[in-house]
């Protein structure tokens, strides 16, 4: 005899292929989307009475998407000092001239 098998939440698949594709090809974009996507995917795997499996999966894809927008986050911070740094050196040079 064979035991029925649960369906895997939609929301929670989204989150994993957004999540990774956060890191190739929608870094901002694809890492909101995974985030959004995993929190419905786990509040709807928890209301289910387990009817739906795919917790680890919308785990793994917010810790992905996670991840990138704290990357992105940083990226864009160095950027900002890079760049402030060196108008504020070419301003402080204009006024030494």
């Amino acid at each position: 005899m064979t035991t029925p098998t649960r369906p895997h939440n939609t929301n929670a698949i989204l989150s994993l292929v957004f999540g990774v594709a956060a890191w190739f090809m929608l870094p901002v974009v694809g890492a909101i989307a995974a985030v959004v996507c995993g929190h419905i995917a786990r509040r709807e795997i928890r209301e289910s009475s387990g009817a739906f499996i795919g917790d680890d999966m919308a785990i793994a894809g917010m810790i992905l998407g996670y991840l990138q927008l704290a990357m992105s986050l940083l990226l864009l911070l160095l950027i900002v000092l890079l760049f402030g740094g060196l108008a504020a050196f070419l301003g402080f040079a204009a006024a030494q001239a």
